[in-house]
């Protein structure tokens, strides 16, 4: 998706990614991973935006540092979601190598996770932080 060429490079049964026609049963299992994977840190962004107009508007303005960091943690989210979008999107097409051959490689997405695990700890671990703050003062 965001890849320069991208839908010349990715193949599907010998056919470039924007002129293949897709099965019934292809369509319905990239709806699913796409409805399961992205949809999945669409919505856990949106919460995390949500929750953080509400600290905002009901708490008093010493929150307010809690506030903005549920929001980019929310942010932080929506970038791993174009993330896992772009590797989705090598799950289902084929590369062709520069050899010519034809490659389709598995992957998992592990490195989503790992990008994800630090960025929830980070934020965990700064949000201790605003509560110990807040206690002191």
């Amino acid at each position: 998706m965001f890849e320069a060429g991208a839908q010349d490079r990715y193949h599907l049964r010998l056919h470039r990614a924007r002129s293949v026609v897709l099965t019934n049963d292809e369509l319905v299992e990239m709806r699913a991973a796409q409805r399961t994977f992205e949809g999945a840190y669409i919505r856990t962004a949106l919460g995390q935006f949500s929750f953080s107009l509400i600290i905002l508007k009901i708490f008093t303005a010493e929150f307010y540092s809690i506030g903005a960091l549920f929001a980019i943690y929310g942010a932080g989210i929506l970038l791993i979601s174009l993330l896992r979008r772009q590797q989705g999107n090598k799950q289902f097409f084929s590369e062709i190598g520069e050899d010519g051959l034809n490659r389709k490689k598995f992957r998992t997405s592990g490195n989503v996770v790992v990008v994800l695990t630090a960025l929830s700890m980070a934020a965990y671990g700064c949000l201790l932080g605003l509560t110990i703050k807040l206690g002191d003062a």
